[in-house]
């Protein structure tokens, strides 16, 4: 990644992540990490986990922050999920996937559209 890339994708996760607190979600891990990939943020909203994905563009050319979150981005979010809730005890917790659209170009204000249950989770199997 392009350290422009890097750094408008920082800045969309700090925003994205004050929206969140704004809208009545806990923040309990940002950028949580394990063997098969990263969740940006990982939050509760009520009795609720939520995993976000948070994308960030400056401009509409390559489509909407949202339509960045393909197949495979939800399949490997799905599997970090699944080994964060096996970590943690969690299997008997709701929980649900967003994705928090950033939209920031130069100059103006951001918006930020939190999509809630955006897809479904992506069950691994093992081969």
């Amino acid at each position: 990644m392009s350290d422009k890339r890097s750094v408008l994708g920082k800045a969309g996760e700090t925003l994205a992540a004050e929206h969140l607190r704004q809208s009545g979600y806990t923040i309990l891990e940002r950028n949580y990490r394990s063997r098969s990939g990263e969740i940006d943020i990982i939050a509760r909203q009520g009795k609720t986990l939520v995993f976000a994905e948070v994308k960030t563009r400056k401009s509409a050319s390559f489509g909407s922050p949202s339509a960045a979150v393909t197949l495979k981005k939800q399949a490997q979010i799905s599997r970090v999920a699944q080994e964060y809730l096996a970590r943690e005890n969690l299997f008997d917790k709701p929980a649900r996937f967003d994705v928090v659209a950033v939209f920031a170009p130069d100059g103006r204000k951001p918006e930020i559209e939190i999509i809630t249950n955006a897809f479904e989770l992506h069950y691994s199997v093992a081969s």
